[in-house]
């Protein structure tokens, strides 16, 4: 029977895996069962931290500015954004005793900052030190896709962003980053999201309901 608790569920992966897709579904299956359920994402999340989202994405698509955030500039206003979320968002949700569901956390700074740009690990690992107050996702779901499945959909994508315009090498690099952190974890879930159906959907569910004890 499903205790009331605290319980933090983060979606990984690269873009065009479905992990929004598979994050919204989950809420909306938790909210059925009568289960308080928050979706939120990163970065962003709050408003001060959807802002910070929108000064990063505005400065990488200004193709006219020749001088671009230095990789540092751009990893300290992700960990902005971060902070902001976590003591804003994240941990009043769960002193509330809510699952909170998020669109990325920190495996995606590990896999794009630290393993794609190549930024110190000793550097963030400081940082989040002091901003996530010791706060760790109970489990997390890395959403594997192929290079095909995942360049289709982000063509069909009306609105593209950020992190829908890298090369394919770079999301190859990602994806393998975000493997290689799962590897031997086990509150880590690696799933085939290339075909995102209900049977997805439902190994998702199956995965949480053991956790949370949902009949």
């Amino acid at each position: 029977m499903y205790k009331k608790k605290p319980f933090f569920i983060v979606f990984e992966g690269v873009e065009g895996c479905g992990k929004s897709y598979q994050s919204l579904k989950l809420k909306k299956i938790l909210q059925k069962k009568k289960i308080k359920a928050l979706l939120t994402r990163e970065p962003g999340g709050t408003r001060s931290a959807e802002s910070i989202r929108n000064l990063i994405l505005k400065d990488y698509f200004n193709k006219g500015k020749k001088e671009k955030f230095d990789k540092y500039t751009d990893t300290l206003l992700y960990l902005a954004a971060r902070n902001e979320h976590v003591t804003n968002k994240i941990i009043p949700a769960l002193k509330k005793k809510w699952i909170v569901i998020c669109d990325r956390f920190i495996d995606s700074t590990i896999a794009y900052q630290i393993d794609g740009k190549k930024v110190k690990r000793s550097f963030i690992d400081y940082i989040h030190k002091i901003i996530l107050k010791g706060i760790k996702p109970n489990i997390t779901f890395i959403l594997k896709v192929s290079p095909k499945v995942s360049r289709l959909r982000l063509k069909k994508r009306k609105t593209k962003n950020r992190y829908d315009n890298f090369s394919q090498s770079f999301y190859s690099k990602a994806q393998k980053s975000f493997l290689k952190i799962a590897k031997n974890k086990k509150n880590y879930y690696v799933l085939d999201s290339s075909s995102n159906n209900n049977d997805l959907e439902k190994k998702i569910f199956k995965i949480v309901s053991k956790h949370l004890k949902i009949k």
